[in-house]
């Protein structure tokens, strides 16, 4: 790529801060927080009379002072009569919307739990734009007055949103990356989908429909459409900034990538490719697009953390022709090299089967195992039990990959899967001396999802040096780090219970499907009961290291069960809950829970944030009083100075000084006062999705909604009450 343009804004940009908007409703203007707390907006067209437009340059710039670390920054329209942009700007404490145009505060809000993240735009069925802040944990909305119009929480810190058509029935729906690797999308307060990844979910953008691209902390940047991921790469670089823009003016938007390294790369959203790059000197610090040069087409505009600022036009005509033919030429040699490699190991295949059908008996043993050949009837298979650990290793899932015949040998395994292992893949290559027919390969699961494992194996005679590849796949459970205890258990305080109305055969189908329910030998069991009308329930004890889960199922009403989740750990109640609705296709279901401990420690945490909110309004007085004693000494003191009284001067600046001294002490304990504020509060709003994560549709609603108003009125009894009964 060229640039069409290129300037320096003259100061430092900091990342993930960048936007652009239309203040007075005509004009783009770059807009950013500077790493000096302040925020920079770029207008080129400030001086443009008689429809004229001004050369491009780093010179037409005005500085707002926040006088805060700034967190995040976003433009967008909140009032579509106006039909002008106002800017966001969020940071640890506070929210601020700014009306640029007429250069007056809209609103100036507090926000407790700080501001990482920011989107403006209409949300579901909700009739007013909102700017939407994502912080410690929770998700706020306001509307262009500053009324709060939307709350709920997420599951950790929140690090990125995008609004997205996820449903393609015309409304947005928000996704949102938090820090516990998940990409969750809800539906206004409702949870509708989530999906897991292997790190902290940096970055989100829209591309088009129900399409989305993310980043991760570990340099990974990919494509989803809904949940089906459509591809993925990974890079040593970090991901700096991502963007949706058709470069090539064939009507499909591409996927621009910013890098820590400087590089700017565009990638076809389908699959991937690499169609255009460029490099800054600098890493990237964001990328969005817009009609900067008025001439009636958007350029991609790129800036980097220097100031460094270029502009891309679409290349369309016989560039992009080109361009596109090249592309398409490129993946068709890709494709038919493919093809080609498929044929000659097809051919190859065949070749060693017809020469051992034809001329088995015509090749010695030694000759055979020379050639790498094996029988025809050889298979690769897997095999999933639970190994209780010993002194030097933890309890872990054990895999099994065993060929079917015992003349063979496993040379080598490979075990590609993410979230299990460092690197998602993990390699068995035992010594010489212990090569057999069978490899184990341990499995410890830190999280409970739902993994493929993706196996290769080398498969040949024992002294041979060629070896056949065989690939195989296998899911490992949700929560195969629970093993199935056929003698009871003792019963864990904590329970949640619900009714369910479904056959016996589907609760069956899900078990099976979720845990590994195995004997000793490692055979599947069977738990369908003598009678269908029989209670029954099913043990498990983590493999991490914890208390035990049982699930009781008790006949209820003739068509259902009365389910009861026993266990200490109110997480995995709430996985199992959202398995099991997921599962049978319950939309609204309503529970009743007591887990002692957890409510306990929300209660403390209740009344500590109640007294930690008293401390620091007081402090606050504090430090205003102090402000007005320091006017009034400093006037005094220069009132002595002029008056030549010296003694009274040197009072009056020691009492100063003494005064800078309280003020500077009162200030650290503010700042440590509010982090432990926020600290509380993350595990509040932390264990309000805890509780809602116990119900399904209205009543999660309704219990995060009764959960918030508690904490506001600091009424911890009714917060308890609310999580227990799902209800005021």
């Amino acid at each position: 790529m060229k640039p069409a343009f290129n300037f320096k804004l003259n100061h430092k940009v900091h990342p993930g801060t960048l936007t652009i908007g239309k203040y007075d409703g005509i004009h783009s203007c770059l807009t950013a927080a500077t790493t000096a707390g302040k925020i920079i907006i770029h207008n080129p067209y400030s001086s443009v009379t008689g429809g004229e437009r001004v050369t491009i340059e780093g010179t037409n710039i005005s500085l707002l002072n926040i006088n805060q670390s700034i967190t995040s920054v976003k433009a967008g329209s909140l009032d579509e009569h106006e039909g002008r942009d106002v800017l966001a700007v969020g940071t640890a404490t506070n929210l601020l919307l700014y009306d640029v145009h007429n250069n007056k505060d809209l609103f100036y809000k507090e926000v407790p739990d700080g501001v990482n993240a920011l989107e403006i735009g209409k949300l579901g069925d909700i009739e007013y734009p909102m700017v939407i802040a994502g912080g410690n944990c929770t998700l706020q909305g306001f509307d262009v007055g500053g009324e709060d119009k939307y709350w709920t929480v997420a599951g950790d810190n929140i690090c990125a949103l995008a609004l997205v058509d996820f449903t393609n029935n015309g409304k947005k729906e928000l996704i949102v990356g938090s820090e516990d690797f998940d990409i969750r999308v809800f539906q206004e307060d409702e949870i509708i989908s989530e999906v897991s990844e292997n790190d902290t979910v940096t970055g989100l953008s829209p591309i088009s429909g129900s399409r989305f691209a993310y980043t991760l902390a570990n340099g990974t940047v990919g494509v989803y459409d809904r949940t089906a991921r459509y591809w993925r790469v990974k890079s040593k670089s970090q991901v700096m900034a991502i963007h949706y823009f058709d470069i090539n003016g064939e009507g499909e938007p591409e996927l621009i990538t910013g890098w820590s390294s400087g590089k700017i790369d565009v990638r076809n959203t389908k699959t991937g490719n690499v169609l255009y790059k460029d490099t800054m000197s600098s890493a990237i610090a964001g990328i969005v697009d817009a009609d900067y040069r008025m001439d009636g087409q958007n350029q991609l505009i790129c800036v980097s953390v220097d100031g460094e600022v270029r502009g891309y036009d679409p290349i369309i005509g016989k560039t992009s022709e080109a361009a596109l033919n090249a592309d398409q030429v490129q993946e068709q040699i890709r494709d038919l090299s493919q093809q080609k490699q498929s044929l000659l190991l097809e051919l190859q295949n065949f070749e060693q089967a017809k020469l051992s059908e034809k001329s088995s008996m015509l090749l010695s043993p030694t000759e055979k195992t020379q050639a790498g050949m094996i029988p025809i009837s050889t298979e690769l298979k897997t095999k999933l039990s639970i190994d209780g650990g010993s002194e030097n290793q933890r309890p872990h899932i054990k895999l099994t990959v065993y060929t079917t015949n015992n003349d063979v040998i496993i040379r080598l395994v490979t075990v590609f899967a993410e979230g299990i292992f460092d690197g998602e893949s993990f390699v068995v290559h035992p010594p010489s001396n212990q090569i057999s027919n069978m490899i184990d390969v341990p499995l410890s699961p830190l999280k409970d999802t739902e993994v493929e494992l993706h196996i290769k194996a080398y498969v040949g005679p024992r002294n041979s040096q060629s070896f056949h590849v065989f690939e195989v796949a296998r899911k490992l459970p949700r929560f195969a780090m629970y093993s199935y205890m056929p003698t009871s258990l003792p019963e864990p305080q904590g329970y949640v219970t619900f009714s369910i109305s479904d056959r016996i055969t589907r609760i069956l189908i899900w078990l099976n499907e979720n845990f590994l329910i195995l004997d000793a030998d490692g055979d599947p069991i069977n738990l369908l009961p003598d009678n269908e009308d029989q209670d029954f329930s099913v043990n498990f004890l983590l493999l991490r290291g914890g208390g035990p889960l049982i699930l009781n199922f008790a006949v209820g009403d003739p068509f259902g069960w009365q389910v009861t989740i026993n266990t200490d750990d109110i997480d995995l109640a709430g996985d199992v809950i959202q398995s099991i609705t997921s599962f049978l296709g319950i939309e609204h279901l309503q529970v009743t829970a007591d887990f002692p401990g957890h409510f306990q420690e929300l209660h403390g945490l209740i009344e500590k944030a109640g007294e930690m909110h008293t401390t620091q309004q007081r402090l606050t007085a504090e430090m205003s009083d102090h402000s007005n004693l320091i006017r009034s000494l400093v006037v005094r003191a220069e009132d002595s100075r002029l008056m030549g009284d010296h003694t009274n001067m040197r009072r009056g600046y020691s009492e100063l000084y003494s005064l800078n001294q309280d003020l500077v002490n009162g200030y650290h304990i503010r700042c440590s006062n509010h982090t432990e504020l926020l600290e509380c509060l993350r595990q509040v709003n932390k264990g309000i999705q805890r509780a809602g994560n116990l119900r399904v549709g209205k009543h999660k609603t309704g219990v995060v909604n009764g959960c918030r108003e508690a904490v506001k009125k600091s009424d911890a009894s009714a917060l308890v009450r609310i999580m227990k009964a799902g209800s005021n």
